[in-house]
């Protein structure tokens, strides 16, 4: 299984799943090779999905100032 790049972007590991679906559904793919590809594909989901609820928790601690601006919450 290939592994994911310790500074991927959330694109970059979109794109790569998507690949992985496109060879996937081609059938060019051994069981193995297959498998290989789901168990990759598992792991960058995942990883997207953390990346994703923490870009959603970003955006929850928005707040409206008083001049009608935003300003982010310090996470400390």
């Amino acid at each position: 299984m290939a592994k994911k790049e310790k500074n991927q972007t959330f694109e970059d590991a979109l794109s790569r799943l998507e690949t992985l679906v496109e060879k996937m559904e081609s059938g060019e793919g051994t069981l193995e090779q297959s498998l290989d590809w789901f168990d990759e594909g598992m792991s960058l989901i995942k990883s997207c999905r953390q990346e994703l609820e923490s870009a959603e928790q970003k955006v929850k601690e928005l707040i409206k100032n008083s001049e009608g601006g935003y300003s982010l919450k310090d996470q400390q």
